[in-house]
């Protein structure tokens, strides 16, 4: 069952965010985590609750959905440093806590190790954007709903929407990426997606109300029984009213 949320902008996506997170942040909770623009809004407001309220993660486990393939831990457009740098520096979590895919090395060891450390918990809530092309995680059009974790080439769609991050870098962005498979995804007791601006309207709308189909990744949270679709009124455009609630 897919619920979705509708608010005005940015800010009350990432405030409505958070509270469907919050419940979920206790001692023994695994949470799946996102990386790019959508959720960091969540973890900003993660980061504050932390410090105010003194919500501690020092009994909780994360798990990310991807990284890049090649680059360096410490390269500042990884997504552990990313990750770190946008919510695990700020917290009490473990490093060992953490669980991030590695594009390093041996690649298909690194997705079966993946697996095996995922076998081991359930995911209590997985967090995730929406590419403009539909994809989740970087599991790009065409994934098989079976695949679990994997390396993948990027579309050059993805790598356009992404070019803005190493443009600035003088860096072209990384061709392959080892991503959670949509299995993997579908295994979360709970989903979470956030969404905001209008270049998201259409994968938003093929996503709820397009045929579930390997074109539209996104399209197989249809088939999941307890997901969350917090968007702002941008990415909402391509939507009736009657698919959403208003907050």
């Amino acid at each position: 069952m897919i619920k979705v949320i509708c608010v005005k902008d940015y800010e009350r996506v990432s405030d409505v965010a958070f509270e469907t997170m919050k419940p979920f942040l206790k001692s023994g909770s695994v949470l799946g985590l996102a990386t790019g623009s959508s959720p960091i809004g969540l973890y900003k407001r993660m980061i504050k609750d932390h410090n105010e309220n003194g919500t501690s993660y020092k009994e909780i486990y994360t798990f990310n959905l991807d990284e890049y393939v090649g680059l360096p831990l410490e390269h500042s457009e990884s997504y552990y440093t990313f990750m770190h740098k946008q919510l695990f520096d700020h917290i009490d979590i473990p490093e060992d806590h953490i669980h991030i895919p590695s594009g390093l090395g041996d690649l298909e060891a690194n997705a079966k190790a993946y697996d095996a450390a995922m076998d081991k918990m359930t995911v209590d809530i997985q967090v995730l954007g929406i590419g403009s092309d539909g994809h989740i995680g970087f599991n790009e059009p065409d994934t098989p709903f079976t695949e679990t974790t994997h390396v993948t080439g990027l579309t050059e769609q993805t790598r356009k929407d992404n070019a803005r991050f190493f443009d600035p870098l003088g860096e072209e962005v990384p061709h392959e990426a080892i991503t959670m498979g949509p299995a993997n995804i579908m295994k979360a007791k709970n989903v979470l997606l956030v969404a905001n601006g209008k270049n998201k309207a259409q994968a938003i709308h093929d996503m709820l109300n397009g045929e579930v189909t390997e074109k539209c990744p996104a399209s197989i949270l249809q088939r999941h029984p307890s997901v969350t679709v917090v968007v702002d009124e941008e990415a909402a455009s391509l939507l009736d009213p009657s698919d959403y609630e208003r907050r």
